[in-house]
């Protein structure tokens, strides 16, 4: 079981992801990199991290990235109830928890695919401070 925002639970997360046939069916033909900040991070973990979609796949790898398509930021307390599912991200955006810069257009466009990435990361097994 690997720690949250670990290079570990990166690892573990692309391979959850790109097992999930829903997941891969919605990224089909999708070119965008996400870039995600945890503003208060514990010691050990990767604070900025990217997920970047591309010919069919998606990869999860810590540091910034090149050139997001969105940046989305956070605290920590944030990301983790998103990712234990205790609150989705649109509520998150809504109540201010959550920030979103760049291209959010973009990002619009592939709901149906931030959705099934939801369903699929949920099949990661993680351990939290």
């Amino acid at each position: 079981m690997a720690k949250f925002l670990t290079s570990s639970w990166m690892d573990d997360l692309t391979e959850t992801i790109n097992a999930h046939e829903g997941f891969k069916s919605s990224i089909a033909g999708i070119e965008l990199t996400l870039e995600f900040k945890t503003s208060d991070a514990p010691e050990g973990t990767e604070p900025v991290y990217h997920i970047t979609i591309a010919d069919g796949r998606a990869a999860a790898a810590p540091g910034p990235a090149d050139n997001p398509d969105v940046t989305i930021i956070n605290s920590y307390e944030t990301a983790v109830a998103i990712s234990k599912g205790e609150l989705n991200t649109q509520m998150a955006f809504m109540t201010g928890k959550l920030k979103v810069e760049g291209n959010i257009g973009k990002l619009m466009m592939h709901q149906s695919m931030l959705s099934q990435y939801a369903t699929a990361a949920a099949g990661t097994t993680v351990e939290y401070d």
